[in-house]
């Protein structure tokens, strides 16, 4: 009998320290808005891949490759030039899936230095539901922090990763609301 406690005891401890060591856990987030606007008319502005005009952080969307189509998974990589009073910062994004139908597509950022935005790993979705006749905008996306291992630095630690894409993604929000009304 004691020779099984002991054993438990063991199996515990290695546990506990390997879940110690673990490393960083997925983030998720998730942010809507309620819009005085159809999901049509909604979707018609920021269901384009190649279009992040609507948001206020980005100066302009890049194809690449040039000519590339917008709305086929696996062709769709944007490069998007943020606005910046110095130096041109980019995150570059695949499109996974685009589903008109349903209003949503999913992209993941594959290419993004953690000093312009402190997340690995991230990917999102972004979708327009009918809210009994008005555009319901859902964003949400899963992450990493910018630093992969344990102890991170503060810039690159949980909170400034789910700070930095709540940042995002509410200032999109907030510009569609400025554009479109909330509803009521």
């Amino acid at each position: 009998m004691h020779k099984i406690l002991g054993l438990a005891v063991a199996a515990t401890l290695a546990l506990t320290v390997t879940a110690e060591a673990h490393g960083p856990s997925r983030l998720k987030t998730e942010k809507s808005v309620v819009l005085n606007a159809t999901p049509d008319e909604v979707w018609e502005a920021i269901g384009k891949f190649d279009d992040m005009s609507w948001h206020p952080a980005v100066d302009r969307t890049e194809m690449t490759p040039e000519g590339a189509a917008a709305d086929v998974p696996d062709e769709s990589t944007r490069i998007l030039h943020l606005k910046a009073e110095s130096g041109d910062p980019t995150i570059t994004e695949q499109l996974m899936a685009i589903d008109p139908e349903k209003r949503q597509y999913k992209y993941m950022i594959t290419d993004v230095a953690v000093e312009v935005l402190p997340v690995t790993n991230y990917s999102s979705t972004l979708q327009v539901k009918d809210k009994d006749g008005k555009a319901e905008v859902i964003w949400k996306g899963g992450f990493y922090r910018g630093y992969p291992n344990n102890d991170p630095p503060a810039n690159l630690n949980d909170d400034t990763a789910m700070a930095a894409v709540d940042g995002i993604y509410q200032a999109g929000l907030d510009a569609l609301a400025e554009r479109f009304g909330k509803a009521e």
